[in-house]
């Protein structure tokens, strides 16, 4: 891997050629001067960071605490090479190697107007509210820092005013927490849900304060001048770095509708944290989808702004009726939950095709009437004409997820060698049918318990993600700890259309092969076998009893997640196991980390929320196991898809698709072990594949390098040896992933 070019041009950086110089020799002379520009400014660049990144240099004086790390050092300088040459560079750096101040320091020193994205809102907070305040007193720079999230993130004064005079509330608790949100509105200054506490981040009620692109009214709101939502982009707009999120940023490359329309072309550096997450990021909203959801929405607040300023123009709840009927039987069609269904596979099977689009053909029916009744109202108040808007929008949608019916269905793809069997069900399943519909996209269907969702998905967002980073000149940084398979870039950058000769690994400090273990045990029944997860707790029983708890549990399905955790409570009851036992889904992730490290001895069962962005150090977890290597089930209507286009270019979709990424996310669960140089413990693989198929070596070299076992006594003396620990030492320097 390389790193990028030190000594690239400067755009804007031109130099004065002598008077008099000869005309035939300007360019080459100015060219030199450029040069000697670029390379003059990199070499100042450079000696700027050794100081800034020494043992007693200016981080180390001014956070207590930190403590330099030559990875830490290279990275900064690779980012700020980039930063320098408007370029790309893709950096892999490893646990503990401090990557936060290590883009966080060019990026302040030389970068322009940053705009930082992140995996999530809750990395979002931890930057804007420890690490980048702490990086810009260190370095004492007058950088302007502003938050954006989106706007369901943020009270609307018009919905909560329309919540509180409606009083039609499921229950108490709702009103309690509407009084509560009331009580904040008039005392934020930024309208931020995250800054209220009292009131769950999942809680309905947010629901009904809070706008959508769908239902907001823009500058007609009579609250438009107070709105927290447009203040916080306002602010974006004015401040040297913006703080985002992966969801955030191509929400708005999409839509334009998220303040970062006016954010992105203004902006000199992009650096994208936690960005193994953006090629799925992106495919989700480079693709369209509609949902029954949005229609039922649709259809209520048209009854509700209806009765609110023509209530005597029509009968509002008979209008909306028929189409809250179509979008529910739309949903009846279905029996199964949590299902993701190619249009080919509902074609192929009677029992849900003609349900299907018979319930789809009315749905369609009673989405032109409810426009055309809506039409002749829309005048009569703002509100009503966004109503429409939106019923127009959403009737577009769906004629055009239709149209795509008369293209030809593809031939079925074969299943890869080694993937016949999805790890991600319990169950095997044969390859779909995959509806590809054009060249570029893919129709398909999402079944949950109370909606459906219909999705046209690009097949690959390389073409649409490379044209979005064309145009101004920028540079653009693209970090995380999982980006490639032993060192090797090729199926990320490929995803996103980047330059895979543009990166560099940089290894975690930690010493993992003292630190920990990776065990996969013997005489292990498949990975397709009905009795796989009873397997699986039988051997992690003993495991997590030496450990005395301080477990996850990670499991590639919600299913093995509720099976393991059923056998888990019945056996600490029969062993008089007095361990806590906490299962994803009982309350919010965060609620649930913050228990397992308040408790000290807790076994966690989770599913992929738990895999990734989880950061608990020190005594609290000493054992990860994880059931099955996590390779995407291959009758994922995408994936399948995917496969197919493979195939018939010739290449191994396991090879080049399938593996690849079932590696970067094995990583990320891995992760979860060690997260400071004082952390022990033990990562348990129970998946045997790892050690008996050809490819597992290619997996297991991706890993850490732990010292490696297949025996059970060998990992209970380590555990049982672990003892009392000591605290894990703070450094400042270092981060999570």
């Amino acid at each position: 891997m390389s790193e990028p070019i030190e000594d690239a041009s400067l755009s804007g950086d031109g130099a004065a050629t002598a008077e008099g110089a000869d005309v035939a020799e300007a360019p080459a002379s100015l060219a030199d001067a450029v040069a000697a520009t670029a390379a003059d400014q990199a070499a100042a660049m450079s000696s700027q960071l050794a100081t800034m990144f020494a043992d007693t240099g200016t981080l180390a004086r001014a956070i207590p605490g930190y403590r330099p790390r030559a990875a830490q050092h290279k990275m900064a300088e690779a980012v700020a090479n980039a930063i320098a040459a408007n370029d790309t560079v893709i950096v892999e750096a490893g646990t503990g190697t401090g990557k936060t101040f290590a883009y966080l320091v060019p990026a302040m020193l030389w970068g322009g107007k940053v705009i930082l994205s992140t995996g999530t809102k809750n990395l979002q907070d931890q930057l804007f509210l420890r690490d980048i305040p702490t990086v810009r007193h260190a370095l004492n720079v007058p950088i302007s820092v502003s938050l954006l999230k989106g706007r369901a993130n943020y009270v609307c004064h018009y919905h909560l005013e329309r919540a509180q005079a409606n009083g039609r509330l499921a229950s108490k608790q709702d009103a309690a927490w509407l009084r509560e949100i009331a009580r904040f509105a008039k005392t934020t200054a930024s309208g931020d849900k995250a800054e209220l506490a009292a009131v769950p981040e999942n809680a309905p009620v947010w629901q009904l304060v809070t706008s959508t692109r769908d239902n907001c009214l823009g500058s007609e709101c009579p609250n438009y001048k107070e709105c927290f939502v447009m203040r916080a982009r306002k602010e974006a707009q004015q401040a040297d770095l913006v703080v985002v999120n992966h969801h955030l940023f191509f929400a708005d490359v999409v839509l334009r509708d998220t303040g970062m329309a006016e954010l992105l072309p203004a902006a000199n550096t992009v650096i994208f944290d936690e960005a193994h997450q953006l090629p799925e990021t992106a495919t989700l909203f480079f693709g369209e989808t509609l949902s029954t959801s949005q229609l039922l929405e649709l259809a209520r607040d048209t009854v509700a702004e209806g009765l609110s300023h023509a209530r005597d123009a029509v009968d509002w709840v008979a209008l909306g009726a028929p189409l809250e009927r179509a979008a529910r039987d739309l949903r009846l069609a279905f029996s199964k939950e949590n299902a993701r269904l190619a249009l080919g596979q509902i074609d192929a099977d009677p029992r849900i095709r003609e349900p299907f689009h018979e319930t789809l053909d009315a749905l369609d029916s009673a989405l032109s009437d409810f426009v055309e009744a809506l039409e002749s109202q829309a005048e009569r108040a703002e509100e009503l004409e966004q109503c429409h808007r939106r019923a127009l929008e959403l009737a577009q949608r769906l004629a055009a997820w239709r149209d795509d019916r008369t293209a030809p269905t593809p031939v079925p793809a074969a299943a890869p060698e080694d993937a016949s069997t999805p790890v991600g069900d319990d169950e095997a399943t044969p390859p779909p049918q995959p509806a590809q519909f054009g060249p570029d996209t893919v129709r398909w269907v999402e079944v949950f318990s109370h909606t459906v969702q219909l999705h046209r998905t690009p097949l690959s967002i390389a073409p649409i993600f490379t044209r979005q980073r064309e145009g101004q000149p920028r540079a653009w940084i693209f970090t995380s700890a999982t980006l490639s398979v032993k060192g090797n870039f090729t199926h990320y950058a490929a995803q996103l259309g980047l330059d895979r000769d543009r990166s560099l690994t940089l290894p975690s400090p930690f010493d993992y092969a003292k630190q920990g273990l990776l065990y996969v045990p013997r005489d292990m029944p498949p990975p397709n076998s009905p009795q796989f997860t009873e397997a699986v707790v039988e051997k992690a029983l003993p495991l997590i009893e030496a450990a005395g708890g301080r477990t996850f549990l990670l499991c590639t399905t919600l299913r093995a997640v509720q099976k393991a955790s059923d056998m888990l409570y019945d056996l600490f009851a029969e062993r008089g196991l007095n361990l806590p036992l906490l299962v994803q889904g009982q309350a919010s992730r965060t609620e649930l980390l913050d228990r397992f490290r308040e408790l000290g001895n807790a076994v966690l069962v989770g599913s992929q929320s738990f895999w990734e962005g989880v950061d608990v150090r020190g005594e609290a977890l000493s054992l990860v196991i994880i059931d099955k290597l996590p390779f995407a089930p291959p009758d994922d209507p995408v994936l399948a898809a995917r496969m197919e286009v493979l195939q018939k270019k010739g290449l191994s979709p396991f090879a080049v698709h399938q593996l690849p990424h079932a590696v970067i996310t094995l990583k990320q669960g891995a992760g979860r072990l060690i997260r400071s140089e004082s952390d022990r413990g033990v990562l348990a693989i129970c998946d045997t594949r790892l050690v008996e198929k050809p490819y597992g070596r290619q997996i297991w070299q991706s890993l850490p390098p732990f010292t490696r076992t297949r025996e059970a006594d060998t990992v209970i003396r380590f555990l049982e040896g672990l003892g009392k620990r000591e605290a894990p030492v703070t450094d400042a320097g270092a981060d999570a992933d």
